[in-house]
């Protein structure tokens, strides 16, 4: 019943998300002040910090969603960015997190890596690649920031953004709600009225690709610098 309702296509604009990637990324670093300076004492950053992770989700797995990913190659090519800056940002995200952050869960560059191999898999549309799909799924979510419903809610999208209708609607609203598990709120679900709000209007921003793969390990290393002298002054992390 819910596969035959028709629901609208979803049109986002590229400044538009453009711009939900910049909003994204200030929901990120409020959130990581927050964590690793503070303690993770600010209530409101971290409920701010609980949206950021659907925007960077819906932004990836909008633009897999585009024709032509697959003839175009852009999946290797994603892949291979999200790699090399998941690997750049590890020193720091360790020193950060502790020693248990250096294997599991591995960082958001990571869980956005499993996000791209799993849709790979899937838009090539064979028995063995839907297999394959299965298994990168159930294992790279155990190791990976957000587990699975971060996982499950890309696929949504992108399978929404494919074909419109209900079940992966309700997929993605059910992926978002299994954020409760991870952050003990709903505030992920505030990104639905952001995505919303975003397909009705069209801003004009420039694409800036590369700054948003370097600016994650960037930003984890001047966390770390920034706590030096705050270490010096009494600090104490956590």
């Amino acid at each position: 019943m819910l596969n035959t309702v028709t629901l609208q296509r979803l049109a986002v604009s590229d400044g538009t998300l453009e711009a939900l990637k910049w909003l994204a990324l200030l929901l990120m670093t409020v959130d990581h002040i927050n964590k690793f300076l503070f303690n993770g004492t600010n209530d409101a950053a971290f409920a701010a910090g609980r949206i950021a992770l659907p925007l960077f989700v819906f932004s990836l797995a909008y633009n897999l969603a585009r024709p032509g990913v697959l003839e175009r190659a852009a999946y290797p090519r994603t892949m291979r960015r999200l790699a090399v800056f998941g690997v750049l940002a590890m020193p720091a995200f360790v020193i950060l997190g502790g020693l248990s952050a250096a294997w599991r869960p591995l960082n958001i560059m990571f869980a956005l890596l499993a996000l791209t191999a799993t849709i790979y898999l899937l838009d090539r549309r064979t028995v063995s690649s839907y297999a394959a799909a299965a298994v990168v799924f159930l294992a790279s979510g155990a190791a990976v920031e957000y587990w699975w419903p971060a996982l499950a809610f890309g696929v949504a999208v992108w399978w929404y953004c494919k074909q419109p209708g209900a079940m992966p609607l309700v997929l993605a609203l059910t992926a978002l709600a299994a954020l409760w598990f991870i952050n003990r709120n709903l505030w992920a679900l505030a990104a639905v009225p952001i995505i919303v709000v975003a397909s009705l209007i069209d801003l004009r921003m420039p694409r800036l690709r590369w700054v948003f793969y370097a600016y994650y390990p960037l930003h984890l290393f001047a966390l770390c610098l920034i706590r030096i002298p705050m270490s010096k002054a009494g600090y104490l992390f956590f």
